[in-house]
């Protein structure tokens, strides 16, 4: 009879949190939005369902796994706002749902593995909402780190097959934060494999790496990506932008301490409890506690080190629930008086501060800029497309008056589809394509123009980035090149010279290039 209540309690558990992360993230993604990053992935997905591909046919430095996997959601449930949410909403609930039982595992309390998953459910995906490459880095990271203690605590081989499989996931999402990510779990890999003399992790992996790469090798030449074109834009580009971002960094005691304070606060008993163990328990490297800990430290300042090179907001601190989880089995498993009153005020302290931070990045929209807008007078979606229905629209830049934007949005919708012509456009509104139901042959997934979407003049692959759009170009008949402004540093000579464009404005917010007779590019 106890066991049947506590299955029926743990079905109750998991669905509370399976529906609760999916309408949460539903809720928030839906508040606003900032276009160039909201949008990420939205036309580059319709694009693959149309034949395109990445780093074929536009350049990117980040996401072609979030891309195709939008493009399946896309191909199920229809191009929409509603499938654009489903993929980040799902995947939500997938995490909240492996933290439950990866704690549970942990041998915690079923009550303590229930609210530490809703708090984490309520910091992880919702900050963005929409699918966002650096979300998807970090959490098919985390599902690997899940993986690996798993792995170590039950040594199962499905776990250690399962683990590379995840980072490359993660690695496919974006190079970062997955790469410090891979590197912190080889180092544990190889450490526990050396210690426990046991090479059979390390043989199921490579199994399994090599299976996975054999596979995305195969499926990258179906699509018609070469080798040598993703290492160029996807590995050697991408680097070239973090050595800018490395020289430039600030490591000050309130970006590095001030700032992740409460990540570090959660950590104190886990970090505290292992330090003494090493000191005081003989061979305590041997022990997979001591393994646990290496893994979520490592992960942990993995995504801290992430957050100080990145320029886009903190998005990190679902770290908290897990790591105050972590301190609460270790606080269990030492002989400590008063537990249950420690118990209670674990809980009360991360409450407090998951509540902090979900009125600053869900209520505000902190991650993708919204934090100063009146949401009350956002417009629907439904007013540019049907497609968009759900979406509550205001952006910063008409924060006063959305319908003014939704005007010019509109006014630009209406000579996109008078113009039969083959067109490129190249606009910071990564939609059109996708609503409009038209090849809109763009050389980039959105227009950033500060070089961390694509090559700009003086950049090393400057000249690769021209080609492909020469190429582009040649190859879809291109005769108008449409540019959605503003859009910084929006020289399209620098690419095409002048003498090939007639450059014509016809709204305050839309140039068009008519392509003459030739097509050169400048020196």
């Amino acid at each position: 009879m106890l066991k049947k209540i506590s299955s029926y309690k743990n079905i109750t558990f998991l669905l509370i949190l399976f529906f609760f992360s999916i309408i949460i993230n539903y809720h928030y993604a839906s508040l606003g939005a900032f276009p160039m990053d909201t949008f990420f992935h939205f036309d580059t997905a319709y694009r693959i369902l149309n034949g395109e591909h990445p780093i074929k046919d536009f350049w990117i430095v980040s996401g072609p796994a979030v891309d195709y996997i939008q493009a399946i959601f896309f191909y199920i449930f229809g191009v929409n706002w509603q499938s654009y949410l489903l993929h980040s909403s799902l995947l939500n609930a997938i995490l909240t749902l492996a933290t439950f039982f990866v704690l549970k595992n942990f041998n915690l309390e079923i009550k303590y593995c229930f609210i530490y998953s809703i708090f984490f459910s309520i910091l992880a995906y919702p900050s963005s909402g929409t699918p966002f490459v650096d979300h998807h880095s970090a959490f098919f990271s985390l599902l690997g780190i899940y993986s690996l203690l798993i792995a170590i605590k039950n040594n199962k081989k499905i776990y250690w097959y399962l683990l590379p499989v995840l980072l490359y996931f993660a690695f496919l999402s974006k190079p970062v934060p997955s790469g410090y990510v891979i590197i912190s779990v080889f180092i544990v890999l190889f450490l526990y494999s050396l210690i426990n003399k046991t090479l059979n992790p390390v043989k199921y992996c490579s199994i399994s790496f090599f299976v996975t790469t054999i596979i995305i090798f195969i499926f990258g030449r179906y699509c018609g990506i070469t080798l040598s074109s993703f290492l160029e834009q996807y590995i050697f580009y991408t680097q070239s932008i973090g050595a800018e971002r490395l020289t430039n960094v600030n490591f000050t005691f309130n970006a590095v301490i001030a700032h992740f304070k409460f990540i570090y606060l959660a950590m104190i008993p886990l970090f505290y409890i292992n330090l003494k163990n090493l000191f005081v328990s003989k061979n305590y490297i041997k022990y997979n506690d001591f393994y646990y800990f290496l893994i979520l430290l490592l992960f942990t300042f993995s995504l801290i080190l992430h957050q100080l090179l990145t320029k886009n907001q903190t998005f990190i601190f679902f770290l908290i629930p897990i790591l105050a989880a972590f301190s609460q089995i270790n606080l269990i498993k030492i002989k400590i008086k008063l537990k249950n009153y420690i118990n209670i005020f674990f809980i009360l302290i991360f409450f407090a501060v998951t509540v902090k931070y979900h009125l600053r990045f869900n209520e505000n929209r902190k991650f993708h800029e919204l934090q100063n807008i009146n949401f009350e007078l956002s417009v629907k979606g439904k007013k540019i497309h049907n497609k968009l229905s759900g979406l509550n629209w205001i952006t910063t830049q008409y924060k006063d008056n959305p319908e003014e934007e939704i005007k010019l949005i509109n006014q630009i919708q209406s000579y996109l589809i008078k113009d039969s012509r083959n067109k490129m456009v190249l606009t910071t509104y990564p939609f059109f394509s996708a609503i409009l139901d038209q090849k809109l042959h763009s050389p980039f997934r959105v227009y950033a123009g500060d070089g961390t979407q694509h090559p700009v003049k003086g950049s090393k692959y400057y000249t690769k980035y021209k080609d492909l759009i020469i190429h582009l170009i040649k190859k879809n008949r291109i005769t108008v090149i449409y540019i959605v402004t503003p859009l910084k540093n929006n020289n399209i000579y620098d690419y095409i010279d002048q003498s090939c464009l007639k450059e014509t404005t016809l709204l305050k917010n839309l140039k068009s290039y008519e392509l003459k007779d030739c097509v050169s590019i400048t020196n």
